[in-house]
């Protein structure tokens, strides 16, 4: 039986390895077996790969149909998988595999494909066959997989065992997009200055394949520009850890980003991401649109999105696990839906919840799409981009699933010299962002504390009087369960260090994560409520509101039954939040529900320049000044 598994093993790859170092069953189980906290998040983490064997029945068989997928210039195309089994069993599952090669040659290096494991690389997503309902009646199923562009083949797999003990018995032929390396998945944000937007995109074009380009100009002028992108990627030895560097690994294509510089302000533009060919021809995107960003301290309606946690779910109900996902959909349609009335976004971090498994990096893209073509994006690190034990993260634990920050920083651009600090500032007309990373340190005498300061000061209050500050670990005010166990309601060290920054300069809105539910405080400070009025805050700053807004999609936190007196309203459920400016004086804070899109909560902050200028309601802080006249 060993001689035929090896036989097929090198069948389906037509190559075998050499040569291959020899580990211990014990330690190559330790490599592959997904961690407890692993299996809590990512749906994918739950096959246990690393266990699988290869037992093929002549009697089986899987089809899948239509071979060429995107025959119409499209991404995304559905796949109708039709199987069958003489010994049909609740256990059997069909997993999608791409690169359709998936078998133990596609081992790391060092691990032998002799014992264990058979294979090696995880699939991109499954089902249950007992999905088709008549499947263990009949022995014969039929299945729908909706498939996105992700530059390779794919094949399917027909499981028994269940996902804890897979045994293959079957497999598909191969089904390949029409156009595998197109450019896809656009992704704005702004660029290293207000009138500058970047473009980043993934394809399967290497820097010697093609020239990556935009062609993009504004919407009422015939002539368009040309401007060139630069082109990143990262391998396997890039990761730090399991499952990213073992199971998880796919290769994530390239990245490209290009930036279009001196926009003219609230002008609509069109673009279209490409590649100029070896032979001179081109492959282009879609055609595009955005509005650029207004100038610095301009009044126009300027409408903001604030969302976190998001997470991605599959459209045709593979990859479900304790339904831990499920209002990222909701969340994303009803942004969609309503982007004619939405300028820029920001997301507080955790993103795709990846967690090691590389091909969610592009599911997430796909799915997101809609809106990260159309306006900017800006994006904050979570625990679920960057931590992971020896990598110099704030928390030693492995919640990025051995990434480390780098799909993270190479799917998304922010500006600055260093994106791997995800620590930044911008401008958008009557606001001034200050994006932080919770990831790493922020204590008093750490760089970040540096910057934190500087970002705070350098706004010019009667320019752009709204002060907003966005992080993803709650280091204000939270009344979730496991803030209220640890007995802090906060992030330990968070308050203390952030608390006086917030209040010298006159921190408006700080919107926080990592909880998913909603939560708004009252205006605070030192545990203390400095206005308990509802919705309405007028005159004198008195100290900052505190938002939780980490319900855009992953399974939602519990409240503590301890009763915090600073909290204001709060909310189980699946949301998003809604700023909105037009002048110097007025803002609008609106959460709403993802499962309709209408407002649950709303504050208004009614504020001239000059009540930011001198002390503050409480006298906590004062300008310095001088009895010399």
């Amino acid at each position: 039986m060993a001689g035929i598994v090896l036989l097929f093993a090198c069948l389906v790859q037509a190559v075998c390895a050499q040569t291959a170092q020899v580990y211990s069953p014990d330690t190559q189980r330790q490599i592959y077996a997904s961690d407890k906290f692993h299996h809590a998040l990512q749906p994918l983490s739950k096959i246990a790969i690393g266990r699988s064997t290869i037992s093929l029945d002549s009697h089986a068989w899987v089809k899948a149909r239509p071979r060429v997928l995107g025959t119409n210039g499209s991404d995304v195309d559905w796949v109708t998988v039709s199987f069958r089994r003489t010994t049909p069993n609740v256990s059997d599952w069909i997993a999608v595999f791409s690169p359709a090669d998936f078998n133990s040659t596609a081992c790391p290096e060092g691990l032998t494909i002799y014992d264990f494991p058979k294979l090696c690389t995880a699939p991109i997503k499954y089902k249950y066959a007992t999905d088709s309902t008549r499947y263990l009646k009949r022995g014969h199923g039929l299945l729908s997989f909706r498939l996105i562009n992700q530059r390779e083949d794919f094949v399917f797999a027909l499981f028994t065992g269940d996902v804890y003990n897979p045994v293959l018995v079957g497999i598909s032929n191969k089904v390949a997009f029409q156009h595998p390396k197109a450019p896809l998945y656009p992704r704005l944000a702004i660029g290293n200055t207000w009138n500058e937007m970047s473009v980043t995109w993934t394809s399967g074009y290497g820097i010697d394949d093609a020239m990556p380009i935009v062609q993009w100009g504004p919407e009422w002028k015939d002539d368009q520009f040309i401007s060139p992108a630069g082109t990143l990627t990262y391998g396997r030895d890039d990761m730090c850890g399991p499952p990213a560097k073992t199971v998880g690994w796919r290769s994530p294509g390239f990245t490209h980003t290009a930036f279009l510089k001196e926009l003219w302000p609230n002008t609509k533009y069109s673009y279209k991401i490409g590649h100029k060919l070896p032979n001179g021809s081109f492959i282009w995107g879609r055609k595009q649109h955005f509005k650029a960003t207004p100038y610095p301290g301009q009044d126009s309606l300027q409408q903001i999105i604030v969302v976190g946690d998001t997470g991605k779910a599959e459209k045709d109900g593979s990859n479900e696990y304790e339904n831990y996902q499920p209002g990222s959909l909701n969340t994303t349609d009803r942004i969609s839906e309503d982007l004619d009335n939405i300028d820029i976004v920001f997301h507080v971090g955790d993103l795709s919840y990846s967690n090691g498994y590389i091909s969610q990096w592009d599911q997430y893209n796909e799915m997101y799409q809609p809106i990260t073509a159309r306006v900017p994006v800006m994006v904050a690190s979570g625990n679920h981009e960057r931590d992971y034990p020896g990598t110099g993260s704030f928390y030693e634990n492995p919640d990025s699933g051995g990434e480390c920050g780098i799909p993270a920083q190479t799917n998304y651009f922010v500006p600055g010299k260093d994106s791997s600090k995800f620590w930044y500032a911008v401008d958008y007309g009557l606001f001034h962002f200050c994006v932080i990373n919770t990831e790493l340190d922020w204590r008093e005498g750490s760089r970040q504390y540096e910057f934190i300061e500087n970002c705070l000061a350098s706004v010019d209050r009667q320019r752009q009087p709204w002060l907003i500050f966005i992080g993803h670990r709650v280091l204000g005010y939270s009344s979730s369960a496991s803030y209220g166990t640890e007995g802090s309601f906060d992030e330990p060290m968070g308050r203390e260090a952030l608390q006086k920054l917030w209040q010298k300069y006159r921190v408006d809105v700080a919107f926080w994560g990592h909880v998913h539910s909603y939560e708004r405080s009252y205006p605070t400070l030192e545990n203390v409520v400095v206005s308990n009025e509802k919705s309405l805050y007028s005159g004198t700053f008195n100290a900052t509101i505190h938002v939780v807004i980490g319900g855009g999609g992953s399974h939602l936190s519990e409240y503590s039954s301890l009763s915090t007196a600073w909290s204001a309203y709060k909310d189980v459920d699946f949301g998003f939040g809604k700023l909105s400016a037009s002048n110097h004086s007025s803002l609008l804070f609106e959460y709403k529900k993802s499962r309709d899109g209408q407002v649950y909560d709303r504050f208004w902050i009614i504020r001239h320049p000059v009540d930011v200028l001198g002390c503050d309601s409480i006298n906590y802080f004062c300008p310095e000044k001088t009895l010399a006249n």
